[in-house]
């Protein structure tokens, strides 16, 4: 994807705020629930809602930041940006994160949210064609990051969610 389609962007995100606040009550009714002994990037992980939710929580801003990071760019050269699921810090989020209550983890969730959708519509032309570097996926413009790293992920974790809450009979 090398455009964003603004609008479609705008109502996903508004779609996703919708549906995060109606698996909020049902999630925290379930609370507490069991935290995963392995929630790394591997075969063997497991993540449950606590580690979805702190996740969702950690990685909103994140790459709203590393957004803002290729923004800084001369469009000269492609800025690096990113980290890969392994990074010792994003896992110690989680790792803390995962441990705070449902309720909190749902508002920062929806900030983060909302903060992208105040951010996109002062993106122009010239923004959009900005070039990031990512360790793993390679070039990618302003204009492909928002679905690729945010609402495109934040879709998949809703349906992790749902998944789960299906699975706990909730």
């Amino acid at each position: 994807m090398t455009t964003t389609d603004l609008p479609s962007d705008l109502d996903r995100i508004a779609r996703l705020r919708t549906t995060y606040a109606g698996l909020a009550p049902r999630v925290i009714g379930g609370e507490p629930w069991p935290l995963a002994d392995d929630f790394g990037t591997g075969p063997e992980a497991s993540w449950g809602p606590p580690e979805v939710l702190a996740h969702l929580a950690e990685m909103l801003p994140f790459w709203l930041g590393e957004l803002e990071r290729v923004l800084t760019g001369d469009g000269s050269a492609p800025v690096p940006f990113g980290r890969l699921g392994e990074d010792a810090t994003r896992l110690g989020s989680i790792e803390q994160g995962r441990r705070r209550p449902a309720t909190e983890l749902f508002a920062r969730v929806d900030a983060g949210l909302a903060a992208w959708a105040a951010r996109l519509p002062g993106l122009g032309a010239t923004d959009l064609a900005k070039v990031g570097l990512h360790p793993r996926s390679g070039e990618l413009t302003v204009a492909a990051m928002p679905d690729r790293f945010v609402i495109g992920h934040a879709e998949d974790h809703a349906t992790q969610l749902e998944r789960t809450l299906v699975e706990a009979g909730r």
